[in-house]
């Protein structure tokens, strides 16, 4: 019998492969993406020192709507660049966490450029 890998598996091997060629320095951190069906998240991280300097998420309190659609990616891609923004981080690294860059993850990214950050 033939077993079929799932589909997160394959994206915790893909996002392995993508980490041991991605880092975030102090200069530029990496921001960090996580989507689940109902939210989706991002972190700013310094992984020199390990630790999370940023984030935001669609669960949070002052979140409008839902989280698992685009225009709450797109929400949340403003508010991480602005609070990096507030924290003095200008320029990232992106790292899209073993997803296709579409859909949320895209809107997510061209949101956060758009509120001014560089990557």
């Amino acid at each position: 019998m033939v077993r079929k890998t799932s589909k997160d598996i394959i994206r915790q091997r893909v996002h392995t492969r993508i980490r041991k060629k991605l880092a975030g320095t102090t200069e530029r951190p990496r921001l960090a993406i996580y989507r689940s069906l109902a939210h989706i998240y991002a972190q700013v991280i310094d992984d020199a020192k390990g630790v999370t300097l940023v984030s935001a998420s669609s669960n949070e309190k002052d979140s409008a709507g839902s989280g698992g659609n685009v225009a709450a990616a797109r929400e949340i891609g403003k508010r991480v660049a602005e609070r990096a923004k507030e924290n003095g981080i200008k320029q990232v690294v992106f790292d899209r966490g073993g997803y296709l860059y579409h859909g949320r993850v895209k809107a997510l990214a061209d949101a956060a450029r758009e509120a001014g950050l560089e990557f």
